[in-house]
């Protein structure tokens, strides 16, 4: 079996997106023959700024590394290195409607929040399926936010084989049932958009700084507190263990514990938890030569990859 998944470079990752998609990433590395890129293509329909899209590409490479994704186990590399991506994408364009294209919801959503109506952000889903299909993907992780466009790259595909036979696999989704949604510092879903995010790899003062302007209610120290309702405990599950809930949680109810006390120790767990993946990064970061080889030879088993199946498309359309 195999499994695809595609990250998008937009900013420094936080622990929304540990808990949210690297952790479950990195833990999928065992069930199957694994694909992962970096779709640095897809980040230029927001048009970042050059140097803002390099640096979030090294530090995504270097989060994700740091994080647990092993190159030995998994093909991990940049989408704009395997050139192929583009030609089966404009392939694809030729067989889709533009209907489809205009019941795409994330381009109707990003207009609506203000993007700009560019024709890459448009054709998204078309490159997405070239994405997936270039590589033969049986299954594709996605949120249900992207389950639209898996369900348009399964359309492509058989539009496809139709015309021409079976040469495109048509990709199954994998929307895990139980996805960490985790509250930013304002209780809102943590998202680089609303600015409330919590960085994995933050320097120690910078983290603590964070995590005592998390939003909480008035109370005072004396009174009682609902932990049920108490952001700060809300981010505590994620990294204390069930003994260490349970006692915050009493103390939170028994008042004469305010929420000063609850960020102190959530800062704790959360300086602990991360400690091995800061020294990871740590020592990758002090070796980018090793990193960017590191990528080089996966971004060349991706190519050799894409050419089978490009060469069968080549084939079956006539460009060969």
């Amino acid at each position: 079996m195999r499994i695809l998944t595609g990250i998008q470079p937009s900013g420094i990752p936080h622990i929304g997106n540990y808990f949210g998609a690297i952790r479950q990433t990195a833990a999928m590395q065992t069930k199957g023959d694994n694909f992962l890129f970096i779709a640095d293509y897809h980040a230029l329909t927001t048009s970042p700024k050059p140097e803002d899209l390099r640096n979030y590409i090294n530090d995504l490479a270097l989060s994700w590394l740091a994080c647990g994704i092993d190159p030995e186990r998994t093909i991990f590399f940049r989408q704009s290195d395997v050139p192929q991506v583009c030609e089966l994408a404009w392939i694809l364009a030729t067989f889709t409607p533009v209907g489809l294209m205009e019941r795409a919801h994330s381009y109707k959503d990003k207009v609506a929040k203000g993007f700009e109506a560019n024709c890459g952000l448009f054709t998204y889903p078309i490159l997405m399926a070239a994405d997936i299909l270039l590589y033969r993907a049986d299954l594709v992780p996605v949120g249900k936010d992207q389950k639209q466009h898996l369900e348009i790259a399964r359309d492509l595909a058989i539009r496809f084989n139709n015309h021409f036979g079976d040469i495109l696999t048509v990709p199954e989704e994998l929307i895990p049932e139980e996805v960490a949604v985790v509250p930013g510092i304002d209780g809102q879903k943590m998202s680089k958009s609303y600015n409330n995010t919590i960085p994995i790899f933050a320097k120690e003062k910078a983290l603590r700084k964070v995590v005592m302007s998390i939003v909480t209610d008035s109370k005072g120290l004396e009174e009682p507190k609902d932990p049920d309702t108490c952001n700060v405990y809300a981010l505590y599950k994620l990294v204390a263990t069930p003994e260490e809930l349970q006692e915050m949680r009493e103390k939170l109810q028994a008042g004469n514990y305010g929420y000063g006390h609850a960020k102190q120790a959530l800062f704790e767990k959360l300086w602990a938890f991360f400690e091995p993946m800061r020294k990871r990064r740590e020592e990758l970061e002090n070796n980018m030569d090793f990193v960017r080889d590191l990528m080089k030879r996966n971004a060349e088993k991706a190519r050799c990859e894409a050419e089978i199946l490009l060469t069968k498309v080549r084939q079956a359309v006539g460009l060969r």
